[in-house]
């Protein structure tokens, strides 16, 4: 809708480049408060976010690499100001992320559900904020409708991402960015309200699988293909990540809180009361 904020001198400010890096400092403070209300030292969780911002910034880039077939015919497209500016794939992102949080957590010794649950509301909001970006450039755009709600392109962001001119289409940004904005509400809810440790990055997890599954269906962007799976069954890429990643999340999801529900879980994942008078 609104691709570009402003210019210094020839240089154009974006929106998408502003909602951003707005996502990931909101995103970052709020993982430090919780993490501090869990008696989590505040300084190793801003040291773990900047590397998390890389990490999924490096993922998002190679998953986008993966599934475009216009980046593997052509790699001098890699250093090309649209591949910079792109926004990359998501769950490319989120799977980098999580094995560099694995890796850190460990040096940094901290505990790893733990330092996991005080991210997730983060990462649901990062996500809310993000998908506002990503309607302002014109991106991830969705399926024709006849739907009052649906909207229509301007177009210099036609000329920015390609989405189509003249039609009015799902507003799927939209449709992530406030279900992502619920999840981060719900999340906070229950991370004061946990039973055991893992339970709110694994509800995240299940959550955002089943609503990304969902909203794909009427995305109607260029995503690219692995394998040629949209072509054989029909579903995307990111599809096909969601049920990957739901079903691994829901199953450890459901045998943690067996093991909790039975006094399963090691001493040292046992739930501490949470500090709800605590200032953070």
């Amino acid at each position: 809708m609104y691709p570009e904020l402003f210019r210094i001198g020839n240089f154009p400010v974006n929106t998408y480049g502003v909602l951003l890096a707005t996502a990931f400092l909101l995103a970052l403070v709020v993982a430090a408060r919780l993490a501090g209300r869990d008696g989590l030292p505040r300084e190793r969780i801003y040291d773990l976010g900047l590397w998390l911002l890389l990490a999924a910034i490096v993922g998002s880039k190679v998953l986008l690499l993966v599934v475009e077939p216009e980046y593997r015919a052509h790699p001098a497209n890699l250093f090309s100001l649209d591949f910079l500016r792109s926004g990359g794939v998501f769950y490319g992102g989120f799977i980098f992320a999580v094995a560099t949080a694995y890796v850190l957590v460990r040096r940094y010794k901290l505990p790893w559900w733990q330092t996991a649950d005080a991210f997730a509301p983060a990462i649901a909001l990062g996500s809310a904020i993000g998908r506002q970006g990503c309607f302002a450039a014109g991106c991830c755009w969705g399926k024709p409708t006849t739907l009052p709600w649906g909207v229509e392109f301007t177009e210099r962001a036609h000329e920015i991402t390609g989405v189509p001119l003249g039609v009015h289409l799902h507003p799927t940004q939209l449709y992530e960015s406030f279900a992502t904005f619920i999840f981060f509400l719900f999340l906070l809810w229950l991370h004061r309200h946990k039973k055991f440790r893992g339970q709110v990055i694994l509800t995240y997890a299940v959550l955002y699988a089943v609503m990304r599954f969902l909203i794909e269906f009427v995305r109607d962007d260029p995503r690219g293909d692995i394998l040629g799976l949209t072509t054989r069954i029909g579903l995307s890429t990111s599809q096909m990540i969601a049920l990957l990643v739901g079903a691994a999340s829901l199953v450890l999801l459901i045998v943690r809180w067996r093991r909790a529900t039975h006094g399963g879980l090691p001493a040292g994942e046992q739930p501490a009361p949470a500090p709800h008078t605590a200032r953070a």
